[in-house]
């Protein structure tokens, strides 16, 4: 005759609440990673020059570390394949006209190779953004359009009722504007959400 062998309650607590131990260390260990890497994902890199140049050309901070980690991932040694660098991928001819409104031509030192040092090209990037800014108000998906498609494409786009409307871009005939305005969108979301 067999006999069955009872059950331990009080091991059988044990096993359960060390079994729920395993799960809330397991599960505040994956929540305290996701949140490090998504610091790391949307860094604030560059801190001293982005709150100072921000603060300078009345930006939000955050939009800024939008733009820098869209245009270059924080590398400032960043060229396109179009010419531009640094950071804020700078463009040869903004950066003449930037220097020209910034009464800097000159200055011997305020030559294009200036766009890799990164407070220049940020003070640079911010002073553009500030621009936009100025002429297109305070919506960051007019000013990223700007920034991406020029000043001029986007006053046009402004006045017409199949882009523009509602005080807000609707549509973007240009695919590549269109994507970068979404990306600088996101990023800025998620900065706001991190940082805000």
């Amino acid at each position: 005759m067999r006999y069955k062998k009872k059950a331990n309650p009080l091991k059988a607590l044990i096993i359960i609440f060390v079994v729920l131990i395993i799960i809330v260390g397991l599960g505040v260990g994956l929540m305290y990673g996701a949140d490090k890497f998504l610091h790391s994902s949307y860094p604030q890199d560059y801190k001293e020059y982005v709150a100072k140049y921000s603060a300078e050309y009345d930006l939000d901070s955050l939009m800024v570390y939008s733009f820098i980690r869209t245009e270059s991932g924080f590398d400032p040694e960043s060229e396109s394949y179009l010419g531009a660098r640094g950071l804020m991928q700078i463009m040869p001819e903004t950066f003449e006209w930037i220097r020209y409104r910034l009464d800097e031509e000159e200055n011997p030192d305020m030559d294009f190779d200036a766009m890799y040092s990164p407070e220049t090209n940020i003070r640079y990037g911010c002073y553009l953004l500030s621009y936009l800014k100025e002429q297109f108000g305070d919506d960051i998906s007019v000013i990223a359009a700007a920034y991406h498609a020029g000043a001029g494409n986007v006053s046009e786009w402004i006045e017409n009722p199949e882009y523009y409307s509602e005080g807000r871009l609707i549509n973007i005939p240009i695919s590549d504007t269109a994507h970068y305005v979404d990306k600088i969108q996101g990023a800025y979301n998620m900065y706001c959400k991190l940082y805000g």
